[in-house]
């Protein structure tokens, strides 16, 4: 099991803003109840899940589809509206017009102003708001507390009718520019971003659909003309090409009105014909080499598969299952485990409508080629081809893909959450309710069909093969600056044939119901055992949270912490490294660690049937790890490559420079907690079981269970799984304040680079300081919020990034408090002297009463977000006691917050905040945003490699 690290990851084939969070006919009726599970078998030795997923559809007059589904086991309600347009609807010459479209959704409508969407939802508690285009759909997503129902359908109507009423040329240039950002973020200076595109360009003909970014590119972005923005929206923003699904605690009838309210009088637009495009089969390999700035070769190899949801779908998922997916597959075994050629190893299957991709991705180790990795990822498939898979295989796969599935149900909202899989269902098939037929699709594959698809679809002849190398960064050419538009004067709202349209909704009344709380139990042992029942599902999650991290350390081994804990699954008493990860698997279940600065966790989610199964390969690695030798060796290699890797990542490089900057590398907290190369190699088994033996213990430790458990029942499992435990691991204390090195600036150099990731960060407090909840309230309105200072200067007013972020860090000790944004390299020093100018505004004045509110309320409103899963729920509960907070501290957070005033936060601010001691990290192309930096007088500039050591070079003192 790995460490955990900061990652930013874009989904391949989606695009989105990426932002924290009656009548009618065709009426279709079908019981509400709760959210049950039941499992049963039809034959066979395949047992097939049944889940009871109650739920109501119906179309009004306009077209416009919707499906209603009430789950009150929290204060919360998903609206997740989806419209059938995506990329696949796209005219050659606009490519990314979607996409495009999609952010100008955010803009403003015609009762609502500019730039007011996401402080309404976050002032409302929002948990989850994003936007999202995928190939052959975009859907809008806001998770939000139940009394907020209105608001969230007033927004989606408005949007949805009166879009146009407020669009203009202002709003489209300056979200042309938000979205060329994304790109570049997301394709042009993210590690292989170019071969991730170079795959589809190869997979698809030029002027299909599928063949272009989903963002499209620079050239089509910047033709995107006013009249084409318009143009799009009349013929697929309308209520009889989208389908809008609202899940959660809700009243029916009350909501099947709201909805006529705000959708109903909205006018149906022209029908949309069907996408008619075909998809030529690939009969001879296409291969293609892409060099990037990376540290190590991929190979891609590529093959289009049948469509979503027709004959061999649902076999490929399983080959995939088997083949790449988790350390029981086969190429896991082979290239990353056996022979160690790979440093990751992945297959998937990405369902589409024009044709599906299935894809096996491998990243070599150092000394490695990609035609080394091509030709071992080909041994496997052959081997598949020809005997298909073992029953073991076969079993493990299925279950681990239905019981991920039941698990996902969990979700109200979000992108994973029943929400989204209702309209999902609806969109592809016109059936929401195919869940348990999804179910058996998985369930009644067999080893021939999983042998007869890789035999027929993964042959050589039908594949694309993409070989990224290192080398130079080959970025396309972008477009000139566009000329001015001449009409830019901003759009003047017609008035409203429904003046009541321009009142912001008034929230329902409060729940009154508590947030969960956990009972809590300690065994003889001294380990502290919180327990929270939630039995609307068969689920149950259970996190192991220690109070040790890679804070703890020695000096001369930093990640020792990590590598441990990474060491924890590779073998015990009982079990092999393979056999654990098979065993896993086989039982549906999931398992992983991680380690942050103060503390490591090991976390496991199981269906309730195989709960104790689960239970016993968790406290089994726990307890009884042997830490062969020949696994830390193995383990060892893959640590120090995801190291080198790490150089690749801009964001991964300048936090793992900022914390050496800022605290100094020899303290605590001034290392990242991956370590460096150089200690990892150095570490030793006796490193690591010293290690273990003075970290890992019952006193040090609190097991947190959640989901679909009794009491009694979990008093019997902790004491089963974790009674015997003997450990005298001990927490360490918080450590002191670091010391931050004497220069002002530092720079990174990555030549050539597209965009410029730049972080101002200073160390702030504890977690346990009284201050600590004021600064939060603080860093909401400074860069916490997408509708924070920050934000909306980079991103909205100056179209320098894709999104910029500010952030005060939870730690025992002294934490950093950071603010960053990704921006064009041409404007890195303006993007700089504006973060500074945001920062220094927080102290020149207090805070106003709307910024106060909106701040103090997307705290307070959106808690009963943190329990919405059994695995969420787990989480909480585990950093409270990592943080020594009380079990009912979210419960009183809301009265301390409701107290607070501006002045308190003001002066907290004051006392904390001081930008003349912040750090400027910037890792981009040095000789552009030198002299940038060098006009703002900063103070002295020094400069660090990818991995944080000093170059031979010598400082600049501007």
């Amino acid at each position: 099991m790995q460490a955990a690290h900061i990652t930013t990851p874009t989904p391949r084939g989606r695009a989105g803003l990426a932002f924290r969070t009656l009548t009618g006919a065709l009426l279709l009726v079908m019981p509400l109840g709760l959210l049950a599970g039941c499992f049963g078998s039809q034959g066979g030795s395949a047992r097939v899940p049944v889940v009871k997923l109650d739920y109501e559809k119906y179309t009004l007059p306009n077209g416009l589809d919707v499906i209603l589904r009430k789950d009150s086991r929290l204060p919360l309600v998903a609206v997740n509206l989806w419209y059938h347009v995506g990329p696949a609807n796209e005219a050659a010459g606009r490519t990314g017009f979607a996409h495009l479209f999609e952010h100008m959704m955010f803009q403003g409508s015609g009762h609502m102003q500019p730039d007011t969407y996401f402080a309404y939802l976050e002032g409302a508690g929002a948990s989850f708001v994003n936007g999202t285009t995928d190939f052959d759909r975009t859907n809008y997503l806001e998770d939000v507390p139940s009394n907020q129902l209105e608001l969230a359908l007033w927004l989606e109507s408005d949007r949805m009718g009166f879009l146009l009423d407020r669009l203009d040329q202002g709003m489209l240039s300056n979200q042309q520019d938000v979205v060329r950002n994304e790109r570049r973020q997301s394709i042009e200076n993210a590690p292989y971003g170019l071969a991730e595109e170079e795959v589809f360009h190869q997979l698809f003909p030029q002027g299909h659909p599928y063949y272009a970014s989903v963002m499209g590119s620079h050239a089509d972005i910047q033709a995107a003309h006013l009249g084409d923005i318009r143009d799009f929206f009349k013929r697929y923003y309308t209520p009889n090409n989208a389908s809008l699904a609202i899940v959660g605690d809700i009243d029916i009838a009350n909501t099947k009105q709201l909805v006529e309210k705000y959708f109903g009088t909205i006018a149906r637009g022209p029908d949309v014909p069907a996408v008619t495009v075909q998809t030529p089969p690939i009969s001879k390999e296409r291969r293609s080499v892409v060099t990037d700035r990376v540290e190590l070769p991929r190979v891609y190899l590529s093959w289009i598969t049948p469509p979503i949801f027709k004959p061999g779908d649902a076999e490929a998922d399983v080959a995939a299952q088997i083949l790449g997916r988790g350390k029981a597959s086969r190429l896991y075994r082979s290239l990353v485990y056996d022979r160690k050629i790979a440093q990751d190893v992945s297959a998937s299957q990405q369902s589409l409508t024009l044709g599906s991709v299935f894809q096996v991705t491998a990243t070599a180790k150092p000394g490695h080629t990609a035609e080394e990795l091509e030709a071992a990822i080909d041994t496997e498939i052959d081997s598949l081809a020809r005997s298909g898979p073992t029953a073991e295989e076969l079993d493990g796969a299925k279950n681990k893909i239905t019981s991920n599935m039941i698990m996902n149900l969990e979700n109200l909202g979000g992108f994973s959450g029943v929400a989204n899989l209702l309209n999902y269902y609806n969109h592809h098939l016109k059936d929401p309710g195919y869940l348990n037929k999804d179910l058996e699709r998985y369930t009644a594959v067999t080893a021939d069909q999983v042998r007869g698809f890789v035999a027929s679809q993964l042959g050589k002849n039908q594949r694309v093969v993409v070989h990224a190398v290192p080398g130079e960064k080959l970025i396309p050419a972008e477009p000139p600056p566009a000329p001015p538009v001449a009409d830019a004067a901003a759009a003047k709202p017609a008035e409203s044939a429904e003046p009541w349209r321009k009142q912001k909704p008034a929230p329902a009344a409060l729940s009154a119901a508590p947030l969960p709380s956990a009972k809590t139990f300690k065994l003889a042992n001294g380990l502290t055992v919180y327990l929270v029942e939630s039995h609307a599902l068969p689920v149950v999650s259970a996190h192991l949270q220690l109070r040790s991290g890679s804070a703890a350390d020695p000096p001369n081994l930093p990640g020792l912490a990590g590598f441990t804990v990474a060491m924890l699954d590779e073998g015990t008493k009982q079990r092999d490294a393979l056999g654990i990860a098979r065993e896993i698997e086989s039982l549906g279940a999931q398992m992983g660690s991680g380690t942050i600065s103060d503390g490591s966790s090991v976390w496991v989610q199981s269906l309730r049937q195989n709960l104790d199964k689960a239970m016993d390969v968790a406290s089994d690695i726990v307890l009884n790890p042997t830490f062969p030798q020949n696994e830390i060796d193995r383990v060892r290699n893959d640590r120090r490559t995801a190291v080198m890797q790490e150089k690749d990542s801009p964001i991964q490089t300048a936090l793992r420079v900022t914390t050496a900057s800022l605290f100094g590398s020899s303290h605590p907290y001034g290392h990242v907690p991956l370590g460096t190369e150089q200690a990892i190699g150095a570490a030793t088994r006796d490193d690591i079981v010293k290690f273990y033996n003075a970290s890992f213990g019952p006193a040090n430790a609190a097991l947190v269970l959640a989901g679909d458990i009794t009491e009694p029942e979990a008093r019997k499992l902790a004491e089963k799984s974790f009674g015997s435990w003997k450990g005298s691991g001990a927490p360490i204390p918080p450590p002191p304040a670091g010391t931050r090195i004497p220069e002002r600036v530092v720079i990174v150099d990555k030549p050539g680079s597209p965009q410029t990731q730049v972080l101002l960060a200073q160390q702030g407090v504890m977690r346990s300081d009284p201050d600590f909840e004021k600064l939060d309230v603080a860093n909401q309105i400074l860069g916490g919020l997408f509708s924070s200072r920050l934000n909306l200067n980079l991103r909205e007013k100056n179209g320098f990034t894709y999104g910029a972020f500010s952030a005060v860090v939870q730690r025992r000790g002294i934490a950093p408090i950071y603010a960053g944004a990704a921006v064009k390299t041409e404007v890195t020093g303006r993007a700089i002297e504006e973060s500074f100018k945001e920062v220094n505004g927080m102290l020149a004045k207090e805070v106003s009463p709307d910024e106060l509110k909106l701040a103090k309320e997307s705290i307070s409103r959106s808690l009963p977000a943190l329990f919405e899963t059994s695995e969420s729920t787990v989480a909480t509960f585990g950093t409270l006691f990592l943080f020594d907070l009380p079990p009912d501290y979210y419960q009183g957070l809301p009265s301390r917050l409701e107290s607070m005033t501006a002045s308190d936060v003001f002066d907290a601010t004051r006392r904390r905040l001081k930008p003349d001691d912040m750090l400027v990290i910037a890792v981009g192309d040095k000789k552009t945003i030198e002299p940038q930096i060098e006009k703002l007088k900063l103070g002295t500039i020094t400069y660090r490699t990818a991995d944080g050591g000093e170059p031979a070079q010598a400082m600049r003192n501007p």
